[in-house]
């Protein structure tokens, strides 16, 4: 007899989500990580004695309502914020403060960025909705859909081009179209083109790239569940899921590294340990990348040439930059920011550059030039959720575009010093006392996040949302919907699988559900 019915492989939040699942389903099942934690980068981390930090995922994105259902994500608590971020373009301009209440935020966009401002925000929703529903990011146990499928999910004119512009056009093509003053439209251009080219290796004017805008934009249809910050980081979910998969009897082993996916005539026997020893169950689902799980952690013999040669191809250039801080007390931004010493808008600050220098930014970096200004995603999440950092001190992160993959002029070390202070000079010019608040500090970069999370390149996507990786190029549980894995008992749960990146636990709920199925 198996040792198990299932071996899930990666304890992030779709490994997880998976297990969890498919222990409530009756299946006796084992998840297995070679961290010496759980959740992955849907993790809270103390990094620095008292300073807990969430390493990648800081906020889960809207998901599909039978998802949040099944999982009971409502139980969670909250961090309830009226300012969900506020985002600023350069020293100068009037900020962009994204109220979480819609007419809140639609006044706000009237009354400081204008009329236009609104009609553009309204006509980019609109843009978004066919390929929302063509990528199909928020569909639970569907398959991908074909570019046929695609363009049929368009319902006149308008939607097929929305479609064309999201598998062939740039974010700067999108925003130019509705947002096309760069003067007066600065903070939220500088802020819709740093959203979408986060999960991509290109610039905002690089054709291809507003299939991630698109993504960016999506909002499920029943408008299940809105933005949520959850009270102690991204670390509550993943206690959540742990303890939904313990209460049903599944078991987590951590500091267990598999090397090898058994696969006897063509099914899974179940998996081979770093340490020799081997765990039998007839199905796998593997929350690892879908090209490490199929040319890495499966013998070359039990998957064809020309299926392992597609999962070789995907794209996973991470180029950005990572740092935590442990400050000793609340930084203080001056004129003519002030407005930031409120707590209530110190959730996410968007220090960003135009499209125009973000695109200039990613070319140089190409040459391996660190940018001089780089876009940052500023994070001080215990001005509103303490426990994260000792009394009167604060946990704050920080994530900038973009960091140099060629050597070409400085080496790896050079360039990581040589942004991080760039970096922190930036938010020290908004805040004068930032840098000198700094107790410790640590700089990840994507070849740190590759080492600690095993993503390709540090790629958190585990697949960037390039068009050419979506739709019928992004796998589903079983790989391509037109090429799919020959090997019984094997399923795909990860990011780069389709549904994609964020915090939306679809990926894992769609391996749960073809596992089941299977079963039937």
């Amino acid at each position: 007899m198996a040792d198990f019915d299932a071996i899930v492989v990666g304890a992030g939040h779709n490994g997880l989500t998976a297990a969890a699942l498919l222990q409530r389903a009756g299946l006796r099942t084992l998840c297995l990580d070679a961290k010496l934690y759980a959740g992955g980068m849907a993790s809270t981390v103390e990094l620095f004695d008292g300073f807990r930090f969430e390493i990648a995922g800081s906020v889960q994105v809207p998901t599909s309502a039978v998802v949040s259902d099944a999982l009971g994500l409502a139980e969670l608590p909250t961090v309830d914020l009226d300012v969900m971020s506020v985002q600023l373009r350069g020293i100068g301009d009037d900020p962009l403060v994204y109220y979480t209440d819609p007419m809140k935020l639609l006044t706000h966009l009237n009354e400081v960025h204008g009329a236009e401002a609104v009609n553009g925000m309204a006509g980019l929703m609109a843009w978004c909705q066919a390929p929302t529903r063509a990528v199909g990011r928020f569909d639970a146990a569907q398959r991908p859909k074909s570019l046929d499928e695609m363009f049929a999910c368009a319902t006149n004119e308008f939607e097929r081009q929305a479609i064309s512009d999201m598998l062939f056009g740039s974010v700067t093509d999108v925003l130019d179209r509705y947002l096309p003053d760069r003067e007066k439209h600065g903070a939220l251009r500088g802020m819709l083109a740093f959203l979408a080219v986060n999960t991509t290796y290109r610039g905002p004017a690089t054709p291809g790239s507003a299939a991630a805008l698109a993504f960016g934009l999506a909002v499920p249809d029943e408008n299940a569940t809105l933005i949520k910050k959850f009270r102690g980081g991204m670390g509550a979910v993943t206690e959540h899921l742990l303890q939904m998969f313990s209460a049903a009897g599944g078991e987590l082993r951590l500091r267990s590294k598999v090397d090898e996916i058994i696969v006897e005539d063509g099914r899974v026997a179940g998996v081979r340990l770093e340490d020799g020893s081997t765990l039998a169950a007839p199905m796998v689902v593997s929350a690892v990348a879908p090209d490490l799980t199929v040319n890495t952690l499966v013998d070359g013999g039990a998957v064809p040439p020309d299926v392992r040669e597609r999962f070789s191809r995907i794209d996973h250039r991470g180029s950005y930059l990572q740092m935590h801080f442990a400050l000793d007390g609340a930084p203080t931004f001056a004129e003519p920011y002030e407005m930031l010493n409120d707590p209530g808008y110190q959730s996410a600050i968007g220090i960003f550059t135009t499209p125009e220098e973000l695109q200039q930014q990613w070319e140089d970096s190409r040459r391996g030039v660190v940018p001089a200004d780089p876009a940052i995603a500023l994070q001080i999440p215990s001005a509103n959720d303490p426990g994260l950092a000792p009394p009167g001190k604060h946990a704050v992160s920080a994530f900038a575009l973009w960091f140099p993959l060629s050597e070409e002029r400085a080496s790896y070390g050079e360039m990581k010093a040589e942004m991080g202070q760039r970096v922190i000079d930036k938010i020290t010019r908004l805040a004068p006392d930032f840098e000198s608040l700094m107790l410790r500090h640590t700089t990840f970069t994507p070849k740190h996040m590759g080492t600690m999370f095993g993503a390709p390149g540090g790629d958190y996507c585990h697949g960037l949302i390039h068009p050419e990786q979506m739709g019928p190029n992004r796998p589903g549980p079983k790989g391509y919907a037109d090429q799919p894995i020959p090997v019984d008992g094997l399923y795909l749960a990860s990011a780069g699988c389709h549904g994609g990146p964020g915090i939306t636990f679809i990926p894992g709920y769609n391996a749960a559900q073809q596992v089941l199925a299977d079963r039937t």
